[in-house]
């Protein structure tokens, strides 16, 4: 009897443990030239193939995923809570009106919502004032889907900005630490394939699947001097809005190495132009460092919309909006999405999410900007009125 070829994986799972299966999983990964993902991704599909029947029964693996994308709403709602900035009715759009991201949740069951319900839970955490536990599970977020890294930089400028260079260290351990731990069976056996498969920085994308640079010539798209130039961007980027638009202090920002209590100008709280301080600082700091990251992404695949698609809310109305602007705003939300549901993309969709997030860069660079410093009146230079006695 001729019997059907099936994946290494299954044949193996009865006689290899969990962890050993994983590795050997990822060995053969990087034998047919295939990505490896990080340790957390392994874990956690690892129990939904064990969940599911040995990956048998899809519709159970849907049904985790749709509660997931629950949980994942839940956690954004409570963020955008803490704000009152976004009016009700865009959170119907948010739950109702993206096929693309119920796809990616419920159909394709991809690592990256999994990720991104992780990395909200963290900013959660972080708008508690629990650091540390945030940092742990922003590094477990790390863990699943690289591009969490996005969201770095502004963590990095929070941790600074509240704690200083000494008080920043034990919370960028725990990050590390975590790493490691997750990492050891993969670090023992292979810890440069491990490393250099599971944070590829310099992986290279397929040009027929790309969503945001359909117009420029393949060559263009894989070319190494062009991926350099998006990096320049993206650190350029980064600079300007630390430089200007999360650093609000009088001080250098070389002052966020100091203990925040010996700092001589302590963050002023912002007016009704800008972004308060706390709650809404930390979801302006995490979200605008994701974005620039998106808008300089190298390529960005379909399941890539949930990097940023619950966040896009927050960038349009944190800054001051009249009550003619508002619909403008839905309409920048509305041919996000249909950018995103053009497949294959075409060259008019990819220029046209660049327009769409060259306006959102836009009104946060100047809806966010500094109130100007209130000039002292001149003198009055008029003569002074003589008195009866000299007249």
């Amino acid at each position: 009897m001729r019997t059907s070829r099936v994946p290494f994986s299954s044949t193996t799972s009865k006689a290899a443990s969990g962890k050993a299966r994983a590795r050997m999983s990822m060995t053969a990964q990087r034998r047919r030239g295939q990505r490896a993902y990080p340790a957390g991704f392994v874990y956690i599909f690892l129990g939904l193939y064990y969940a599911t029947g040995h990956g048998t029964d899809i519709r159970l693996a849907q049904y985790l995923f749709a509660g997931l994308y629950l949980l994942n709403l839940l956690l954004v709602f409570r963020i955008y809570c803490r704000t009152n900035k976004v009016p009700p009715y865009v959170f119907f759009f948010m739950c109702c009106a993206s096929y693309r991201i119920h796809s990616i949740f419920v159909l394709r069951l991809f690592n990256d919502p999994v990720a991104m319900a992780i990395l909200f839970l963290a900013i959660n955490l972080f708008l508690e004032e629990r650091w540390s536990w945030g940092c742990l599970l922003f590094s477990l977020a790390v863990s699943v889907k690289m591009n969490i890294l996005l969201f770095a930089p502004g963590l990095l400028f929070l941790l600074l900005q509240r704690f200083g260079l000494l008080g920043c260290i034990p919370k960028l351990c725990i990050c590390a630490l975590l790493q490691v731990v997750l990492g050891l069976p993969f670090l023992l056996v292979n810890p440069l394939g491990y490393l250099t498969r599971s944070f590829d920085l310099g992986r290279q994308f397929q040009f027929k699947w790309t969503v945001n640079w359909r117009f420029l010539p393949e060559e263009v798209f894989q070319s190494r001097a062009f991926h350099a130039g998006l990096l320049l961007a993206h650190l350029a980027g980064l600079g300007l809005f630390a430089l200007h638009r999360w650093h609000r202090s009088k001080e250098s920002i070389l002052a966020l190495l100091k203990d925040p209590a010996k700092r001589k100008h302590p963050s002023p709280p912002l007016t009704v132009n800008n972004i308060l301080w706390e709650a809404p600082q930390i979801i302006f700091v995490l979200f605008s460092s994701n974005f620039l990251g998106v808008c300089c992404s190298r390529s960005l695949h379909y399941q890539f919309y949930v990097w940023y698609f619950h966040t896009l809310p927050y960038l349009l109305w944190c800054t001051p909006t009249a009550k003619l602007a508002h619909m403008p705003k839905v309409l920048l939300l509305g041919v996000i999405e249909l950018c995103w549901n053009t497949y294959p993309s075409t060259i008019c969709s990819s220029l046209s999410l660049h327009i769409c997030h060259g306006l959102v860069l836009l009104q946060l660079w100047y809806g966010t900007a500094p109130p100007p410093a209130p000039q002292t009146p001149l003198p009055s230079r008029k003569p002074p009125a003589l008195s009866k006695k000299a007249q």
